[in-house]
């Protein structure tokens, strides 16, 4: 039986509750690439050029800390990778957690609640971060993630 890790960065709790349902589904572990310094309010107004988030974003070499890691990510096959569409892609958090990992035969499948835009920008950004992965097609998840996950392992 093929052992399922649930990696999620949630900066509102949408992608949380979307990895919850995932994890409660495919029966995976759950885990939170939160940073080690939490993002506040101010921090995620997109809005703002000189927001934390808008910061990061504009620099793709950027590579925020994560607060803790994953024990024993050899342990897992699958790993359901979820966060929220920033600026077409997905949040450089996301990217400095992929980097820490040997993910080498490892299948990914992204997914990402969004309210516009799509999946496809930062799929290709995920496998340009992490070549030696076996990448699935993501999908936009703003409801059924839990059934959705379950077809993308062919349940």
């Amino acid at each position: 039986m093929k052992k399922i890790l649930v990696a999620y960065f949630s900066a509102s709790g949408v992608t949380e509750r979307a990895a919850k349902e995932i994890a409660k589904e495919v029966n995976g572990d759950l885990f939170e690439i939160r940073p080690r310094e939490p993002y506040t309010e101010a921090d995620l107004d997109w809005i703002d050029k000189g927001s934390r988030s808008t910061k990061e974003m504009n620099d793709p070499d950027c590579r925020p800390e994560i607060a803790k890691t994953v024990e024993n990510i050899e342990q897992y096959d699958i790993v359901f990778l979820g966060f929220p569409v920033w600026w077409y892609v997905e949040p450089r958090i996301v990217d400095t957690f992929l980097e820490s990992y040997d993910f080498s035969g490892k299948a990914i499948i992204p997914f990402a609640p969004s309210g516009g835009s799509g999946i496809s920008r930062a799929q290709k950004s995920l496998q340009e971060h992490c070549p030696k992965a076996e990448w699935k097609q993501g999908k936009l998840v703003n409801s059924g993630a839990g059934a959705w996950a379950k077809s993308a392992l062919g349940k």
